[in-house]
């Protein structure tokens, strides 16, 4: 049997997060800690990452869930299953603008906790390269001037000057070029790592865009082929000096 899953309990309710933390246990699963406050949370992320994270949407403070989400998920790649007790629609537009794996509504069940999981597992475990296999190579060879990927069992050549931008789907990522989209089983964040960066730059967490392709810069989005693209505040700064220097 592999090492067990660990999981990190993010809630500001402690009986809540002790029924949690003891009902985790019980279906087999290592609790990675039980911290109340978002900042607590994010640096221990930092030192020690778990497998998944469990994470209560309406936390006090400063930094409610969603927003540690965000902040999390510009350095870590970390599946999420929110937990909640407002199930308005604005909390979950933002909730779902993060890409988590599940959602738990309080007063939840174990029943409801234990699938959640379950397929947050599996999907962790199906998007997880073959041992020996490597992912990079097969999923993307990248040259000067174009990209090889896999589609439909082939290896596909995609132009640099035709792909627009590329989304984050999760552990994936989904390249939209003028012609076609091409679906990566590789994480945006290990895209980012080989792309050339005299033609791509990323301006937010779930988007990389194509410098040449930019056709408007607004003060929260680009736009490329009539669709706007949202930039974060951190990272504009870094795109207008690129597009001084072109």
């Amino acid at each position: 049997m592999g090492k067990p899953i660990q999981i990190l309990i993010v809630e500001d309710e402690m009986i809540i997060a002790a029924n949690l933390s003891l009902q985790l246990v019980e279906l087999g699963y290592d609790v990675a800690g039980i911290i109340p406050r978002a900042d607590e949370a994010l640096a221990h992320i930092n030192n020690r990452q778990p497998d998944i994270l469990l994470l209560d949407i309406n936390l006090r403070g400063d930094i409610d869930g969603i927003e540690m989400a965000y902040q999390m998920q510009k350095l870590h790649d970390i599946p999420i299953i929110y937990l909640t007790a407002n199930s308005d629609e604005a909390h979950f537009e933002r909730a779902k603008a993060t890409n988590p794996y599940a959602f738990i509504s309080k007063p939840y069940k174990k029943l409801d906790l234990q699938r959640a999981i379950e397929l947050t597992v599996n999907q962790i475990e199906r998007n997880r390269p073959a041992e020996g296999q490597s992912q990079s190579t097969d999923q993307a060879l990248i040259l000067s001037d174009s990209i090889f990927v896999r589609h439909h069992e082939k290896m596909v050549k995609v132009d640099i000057k035709d792909i627009l931008y590329i989304e984050a789907e999760r552990n994936y990522s989904r390249i939209h070029s003028k012609d076609k989209e091409y679906l990566l089983v590789m994480t945006l964040k290990d895209l980012d790592e080989k792309l050339p960066p005299r033609h791509f730059i990323r301006i937010h967490r779930s988007f990389i865009v194509n410098i040449s392709q930019i056709d408007e810069v607004a003060q929260t989005h680009v736009v490329i082929a009539r669709k706007a693209i949202p930039v974060s505040k951190p990272l504009k700064d870094e795109l207008l000096k690129r597009l001084q220097t072109i």
